[in-house]
This record gives C-alpha cells, structure tokens and sequence, in this order.
C-alpha cells in the first residue's frame, strides 16, 4: 500500500508525492466502455432493446455497472457521447426536454430597450431527453439515472413521449418565427432547427433507464421496457472486473490478496450486506500495493473502504 506516508498528522508542512490515481479516479474522467463486463443476459437485453427501439429498464444495487452500460453500447455502436439525465424527487418531464429563460429574455429586453430585435433562441436550450429525440444521422444515447427516486407521476409522463417519439416547446409554437434554431443539451456549438415548435426523431435513441429496486413502476410502463437486473456477482465475474480495471499480475501473494478478497466479498453479498463493486476495487487498489501491513492495519483499511451502504 502506497498511500501510508501522504499524511502523518503532525502538522509539519512536507513535500509529498501522491502517486498515480486508480485508473477510475483519473480526471478529466475517462469511459469505462472497456473494462466495463456485462453479466450473463445483459448482452441479449440490450440487443432486444434496439431492435424493438424500446427503453432498457436496468435494475441492480449502487455500484453494480448499470450506469456504465450505456458508455459500452455508445462505443461500440458510435453513438457519440452519452446524454444523461439524473432524477431526483424534484425532476420533471418538462426541464428534460428544453429549458427557457423567461426571466432572462426580459431582462435582455429590459436593457436593449424597444429597438431590441426579440430573439427568444438565446434563451432555449434543449434538455437531455429533448436532445436525444432531435432528427439525427445516427441515435443518441441516453442515460436516465435512477428513475425510482422520480416523482410519482414521472415514469407515466414518460410513457407518451417515449412512445411517439416526439414534444412540444410551447413557447416556440406562440412564437412569430417558423423555424428557431435551439441549442442542444450537451454543447453550445450544436443546434437543431425547431420548426413550430414540434420536435420529432426520426431514429429512436437508446435509452437505458437504472433503478435501485427502491420501488415499483406501473404495469403501462414496465410492459414498453425491456427489462433486466443485475445478477448477484459471482467470484469469477468478479476476479474478470478486477483484472479490467488493475493491472493483478502474477505475483502469487497478490492473486492471494485478491482472491481472498473476492471470496470475502461475494460472501457478505450472499449474506444479505449491500456492498458496490467500486468498493472491492478500491480495497484491491490498496491492499495489494508494495507496502505490507500488519493485521490491524489491514482491518482498519477494510473497515474503511468495505463499510455497508446501509450503513452511515
């Protein structure tokens, strides 16, 4: 372990080097479309799911991979980058297809006085989901995180976008120009011209929606969803993602490391403990640097990097 001499807690001011990051933590941050190990079925779902051009439904604890699915599909299918909309209790339908600053647009008015030329474009910018349904050569990809943290009524105000595939933006349908060119969610530099108003795709996005299995969804909903969860890790699903991610080798006291690790991991799993992935990366990052720590050491680091998510 590498990490021992950073901080002695002596307060005397000291040069230090801090070492590579773990390649997950390395910013700007990187995708993970390669180290990312799809369970058994994930890969039949998410060919389903672009076939029939329905949403992917992925179910699973925090820290199982569901998020990373999508920068695997985006990849290999050169999709671009992922668009992502991350729910929470306060989200709405309305703010993931365009934003409008009305507020802004009165105030540019205010002070260019009543020569000003009303050009409401500067004030719109299209949201995630609305970004993902812009007629386009080839379908974004879109990440709506954590669904079961949305209101209520939010999985139901889905249903009918995702399936005509198209919306409204009130104010440019009132507004005298036909055609406004609006900017998209995920750059400044690039537009789309709305015309009256209506957005309407040509080629279906691929949308995968994650839930944490914090709550249930409507049978409406669920039946235009192809839908998949995240099998319990096994030890040798789990000894693939290590070898992903960290470069084990063959040393035989640092496979042993690891694989006690695993082993430890997949059991408290299997006991009912929630624990992410994330975290048995983390503990491997650490245990099997070239430093050897004593058993309290290494009980302490455990307990650090291996606490319970139900846990505080």
């Amino acid at each position: 372990m590498t990490w021992q001499p950073y901080f002695a807690g002596d307060g005397v001011p000291r040069d230090v080097d801090l070492g590579d990051p773990p390649p997950w933590r390395s910013f700007p941050r990187q995708p993970l479309h390669r180290q990312f190990q799809p369970p058994p079925g994930l890969v039949c779902a998410v060919n389903a799911a672009l076939a029939l051009r329905r949403p992917l439904l992925i179910t699973g604890p925090a820290g199982s991979g569901k998020s990373t699915v999508i920068e695997q599909v985006a990849a290999e299918l050169k999709l671009g980058r992922p668009l992502h909309w991350h729910i929470t209790s306060r989200s709405t339908l309305t703010e993931a297809l365009y934003r409008y600053d009305a507020l802004g647009r009165i105030h540019a008015q205010r002070l260019s006085g009543p020569e000003s030329s009303d050009d409401i474009a500067p004030f719109l910018q299209l949201g995630p989901l609305g970004t993902a349904l812009v007629p386009a050569e080839r379908p974004r990809a879109l990440l709506i995180d954590e669904i079961d943290k949305s209101d209520l009524d939010l999985p139901s105000d889905l249903l009918d976008v995702l399936e005509r595939g198209e919306y409204e933006i009130p104010e440019l349908a009132r507004y005298t120009e036909r055609v406004v060119s609006v900017r998209h969610w995920d750059s400044d530099q690039d537009r789309s011209p709305v015309e009256r108003g209506r957005v309407q795709c040509d080629r279906f996005p691929f949308v995968v929606m994650t839930s944490n299995g914090e709550r249930d969804f409507p049978a409406a909903f669920l039946r235009r969803c192809i839908r998949f969860t995240m099998p319990t890790p096994t030890v040798e699903a789990l000894r693939s993602v290590v070898e992903a991610h960290l470069n084990i080798g063959t040393d035989p006291k640092r496979t042993k490391t690891v694989d006690e690790l695993i082993r430890s991991f997949v059991e408290r799993v299997a006991a009912g403990q929630s624990l992410a992935v994330d975290q048995l990366l983390n503990a491997v990052h650490l245990l099997t640097g070239g430093t050897a720590l004593s058993d309290a050491d290494r009980r302490e680091v455990l307990d650090l990097v291996l606490r319970e998510l139900s846990r505080a």
